[in-house]
């Protein structure tokens, strides 16, 4: 992190910057970052918010503006979002519209954030209905990802950001896919060299598909396998129960189950994806109410990806291959929420 002064600099950016993170980090990283902002010639504010998603809201948003007109900040400053994926999206979307958008860079400190949230440009904020009903495109003009702050990483967080890790096998790289499975004890005891290696390749994959699908149009939806369950699951439960990448795994084990009724998707893929989830100690399935059955439908209405009142799902062929735009029956949901072979116990939702 002692770097982050050094590479704005070599970007030639404004002199003035603010640095967003929230509570937890704070702490741990901020004096680093300022310190090595400030010795590359920055005069940098700190703006400090709750952690947590219920941070990722409009009025957290608009006191990040109040403190950005106080501290003076130009066209020509710039943003630091230093925290995870919360943090990144948040400070990202303040950077997108502030003086109708100023430029800014990507500090994570997460496995999710690294791995996912912090490539691509996608920024935003949540409203009560759904997550990240509000938000812009806007990329960062710099990502610099320091795996020593994974070490800092609470055992429930690090564990959410291998969901999305796992992922990109499910969704683009089946040879990577199994990589993770035959590597999955070293990524829970967090070991550097694997580490290292891992999320490079997530980046590359997820690099590889934005540039190819910027404002995701068409083929960026593929990283939206499991998020149609797993963001309606994170807005019934107000954002408190589950952290993202806990359900994301929820949901894409649920989608694997719709992708071997409704796809191509064979016994015994669905079950190595459900397999590995459990294995990196992620939720996979949850047991629902029927009022509850019948919020997380609403929420799932209000999704992004719903396209002339359809809900349209990201289902699986095989391992490593992807379909966008599919319909399901969305009645068959609550079933394969809770349904499952791996014998492992559904959890109740409350």
């Amino acid at each position: 992190m002692e770097q982050v002064g050094a590479a704005c600099a070599a970007l030639r950016l404004g002199q003035r910057c603010a640095v967003i993170t929230d509570g937890n980090v704070a702490p741990l990283y901020s004096k680093i970052i300022c310190a090595s902002l400030e010795k590359a010639g920055f005069s940098t504010s700190l703006i400090v918010v709750p952690a947590g998603e219920k941070s990722k809201a409009i009025r957290t948003v608009e006191r990040c503006y109040h403190q950005l007109a106080e501290q003076r900040l130009e066209r020509k400053s710039f943003v630091v979002a230093l925290g995870g994926g919360v943090v990144g999206d948040l400070a990202g979307f303040v950077a997108a519209t502030y003086l109708r958008g100023i430029p800014f860079v990507q500090v994570p400190t997460t496995l999710l954030a690294q791995v996912d949230s912090s490539v691509g440009g996608k920024v935003g904020v949540n409203l009560p209905a759904g997550k990240n009903l509000v938000g812009a495109f806007h990329q960062p003009r710099l990502v610099l990802c320091d795996l020593d702050s994974l070490a800092s990483l609470p055992d429930r967080e690090y564990r959410a950001g291998l969901a999305e890790v796992i992922k990109y096998g499910i969704i683009y790289d089946a040879p990577f896919f199994k990589q993770l499975e035959r590597s999955i004890g070293a990524l829970n005891s967090r070991d550097g060299r694997v580490l290292a290696k891992v999320i490079a390749r997530c980046c590359e994959i997820k690099a590889d598909v934005v540039s190819q699908d910027e404002t995701e149009s068409g083929l960026r939806a593929i990283l939206n396998f499991g998020h149609t369950i797993g963001h309606g699951l994170e807005a019934i439960s107000k954002y408190g129960k589950y952290l993202h990448g806990e359900a994301i795994s929820i949901g894409m084990v649920a989608a694997a189950d719709l992708s071997r009724r409704s796809m191509s998707l064979g016994e015994q893929d669905r079950n190595r994806i459900e397999r590995i989830l459990a294995q990196a100690g992620l939720p996979t399935r949850v047991q629902l109410k029927a009022t509850e059955e019948s919020r997380l439908l609403r929420a799932m209405q209000l999704d992004k990806k719903v396209s002339e009142g359809v809900i349209r799902f990201v289902l699986a062929r095989r391992i490593g291959s992807v379909e966008c735009g599919c319909n399901v029956d969305l009645q068959s949901i609550p079933g394969v929420l809770k349904s499952g072979n791996t014998g492992k116990e559904t959890t109740p939702f409350v």
